[in-house]
């Protein structure tokens, strides 16, 4: 299930329209798409093809090309993190350290579950459980991690401003990181 949880008084919010008016004032985007136009066979799979992760992208096309005018994105793909991905642990364990980003992180969750704990433009920590359908950015020089949630398995669309893609920036965390 999707919610917010704050950090500094274990607060938590579930209502759609009030987590994307919370993330808002913070800083972050939130929105909600409908995952229901995908086949069958592409939600609950976590051994995609590169047909599939294409049809995910053909499916999602107007939304991604809304983005990227939004957002001056460039380019789109589907990862894929499971029991499956070879080396998960080492991945993981770059994620869930405190880090940044030179350009906005866009995460759009297919199938599959993840954490994102964000420092928000308050100071404050956020922890943002995301499920199918949450659309999730981050922007540039926004200290967070990421982690997957209890289900162990995430398929998102991610969409870049550099061609190349981006690299996590890690530095010192501030003190009060929870």
């Amino acid at each position: 299930m999707t919610a917010i949880r704050l950090h500094h008084d274990n607060r938590c919010i579930e209502a759609p329209a009030e987590m994307a008016s919370f993330l808002d004032g913070e800083g972050l985007v939130y929105r909600n798409w409908d995952v229901s136009r995908l086949r069958e066979g592409l939600c609950g799979n976590y051994a995609l093809t590169e047909a599939d992760k294409a049809e995910i992208l053909v499916a999602f096309k107007e939304e991604i090309e809304s983005l990227k005018a939004e957002g001056g994105y460039v380019t789109a793909d589907v990862v894929v993190l499971s029991e499956k991905t070879p080396d998960l642990a080492t991945l993981l364990g770059k994620f869930s350290r405190e880090h940044h980003h030179s350009e906005d992180e866009v995460r759009f969750v297919v199938d599959g579950h993840g954490i994102f704990t964000i420092r928000g433009r308050s100071g404050r920590y956020i922890e943002l459980t995301v499920g199918p359908g949450d659309l999730i950015t981050v922007p540039a020089s926004t200290r967070h991690w990421f982690t997957l949630a209890e289900d162990r398995r995430i398929k998102c669309i991610r969409l870049f401003q550099d061609p190349s893609g981006w690299a996590a920036i890690y530095d010192e965390a501030p003190a009060g990181r929870p």
